[in-house]
């Protein structure tokens, strides 16, 4: 249980410390959420609990396949913004556009053989 918690504060903190920063400073803060620190916690997190780098390297894999159709939502949502929707709007719109892409895309990579 103390593993567990130890895990959510960590996470946790670090999504605080971002937003915190982003208020001071937007390019400090999106340089900080742009690296891919959810990515690195979830695949160091993976590893502690299973000790598997097979597992690891699948989840490496497929986080690198939808990066991809995730960049939906920061294209769609600056644009939406822009063009007069409120940010909830934005949000939901972009949010919406992003599953539909990591659905086409996972279809796509389907085609190709790629499994994730």
């Amino acid at each position: 249980m103390g593993y567990y918690l130890a895990k959510l504060i960590i996470t946790t903190l670090l999504v605080v410390l971002i937003a915190e920063i982003s208020k001071r400073s937007s390019l400090i803060g999106s340089i900080l959420a742009s690296i891919p620190l959810m990515s690195v916690l979830a695949m160091t997190w993976l590893y502690i609990d299973t000790g598997d780098n097979e597992k690891v390297l699948e989840l490496s894999t497929s986080i690198f396949w939808l990066v991809i159709p995730s960049l939906t939502l920061f294209i769609s949502l600056p644009l939406l913004i822009k063009k007069g929707f409120g940010f909830y709007s934005s949000m939901a719109i972009s949010i919406a556009s992003t599953i539909i892409a990591y659905y086409l895309m996972i279809l796509i990579l389907g085609k190709f053989g790629i499994k994730l």
